[in-house]
């Protein structure tokens, strides 16, 4: 079980004036969900939930997040902005950014991350991100962002069915010699979720895309892209823009892409 008090004093001492609550749970369906049924934090405050285990964890397109309890960091913050920052959905990829930020003052490097929601190592799923709009108030939004990150798996989880770009599941225990604690885990990425989210308020995610462009795991990957309007595209990603857009080379032209889902084009696919 977590330990509560060891992640609320040091976010009280770094952020209290900005915290409304903090609030640890044993099992919850999602994070994400309870925060979406509790009153919205005031502007520029947030409020924070954790979870031992989700029973009903989400991601993105309705897929599920499945963690063993103790074996990963499920955490969502919501945060409310005075104004509605433009381009909102470009939020997600600054937050990727601030948890690598997180990853990296744990000393745990060589973290990618995959456009637009899904954090990277060893070209498996470490974890992913899911934002989503709570209500609007006056000319402000809150917004839930969620996080999950697989800590020490069990050595029986090693596939993932239903991603079509990786085929394995990575956990921090592989990627450093020395493990944090969940509860230094936490502490640290939700300081790093909160300054994103207030410089993405002040300035949008142009401070944030020369750092996604560093941690770009699709860059120079053969994809197809499917489009929530029905449309697919075949080509080559080639970063994003400071919009937070995906860029792809089709044998067409060059694309600018907000949302979709991707597919990765194994090598003997390319000449099909």
């Amino acid at each position: 079980m977590l330990d509560a008090e060891s992640i609320q004093q040091p976010i009280t001492e770094v952020l209290g004036a900005r915290l409304d609550k903090l609030e640890v749970f044993l099992e919850i369906e999602s994070t994400n969900s309870y925060l979406l049924d509790q009153p919205s934090p005031l502007p520029g405050r947030f409020r924070v939930a954790l979870a031992d285990y989700q029973t009903a964890g989400r991601g993105s397109f309705d897929r599920t997040w499945q963690s063993p309890p103790s074996s990963g960091l499920c955490l969502s913050i919501a945060y409310t902005f005075l104004r509605i920052p433009d381009k909102l959905p470009s939020l997600t990829l600054a937050l990727g950014v601030g948890v690598i930020e997180a990853l990296e003052r744990l000393d745990i490097g060589g973290i990618s991350l995959k456009w637009p929601n899904d954090i990277v190592a060893f070209d498996g799923k470490l974890g992913g991100i899911l934002t989503e709009v709570q209500n609007s108030i006056s000319n402000g939004v809150t917004v839930i962002a969620g996080i999950g990150l697989n800590v020490d798996l069990p050595d029986s989880m090693q596939v993932l069915d239903e991603l079509s770009w990786a085929d394995k599941i990575i956990d921090l225990k592989k990627c450093t010699g020395k493990l944090p604690s969940r509860e230094k885990l936490s502490v640290v990425v939700i300081e790093s979720l909160l300054g994103c989210m207030i410089r993405f308020e002040s300035h949008g995610f142009a401070p944030f895309q020369d750092s996604w462009r560093k941690y770009d795991w699709l860059k120079g990957k053969q994809i197809i892209i499917d489009t929530p309007d029905g449309r697919h595209y075949s080509g080559v990603a080639d970063g994003v823009d400071h919009n937070g857009a995906l860029n792809i080379r089709t044998n067409e032209d060059r694309r600018s892409i907000i949302a979709g889902a991707i597919t990765l084009l194994n090598e003997w696919d390319k000449d099909v």
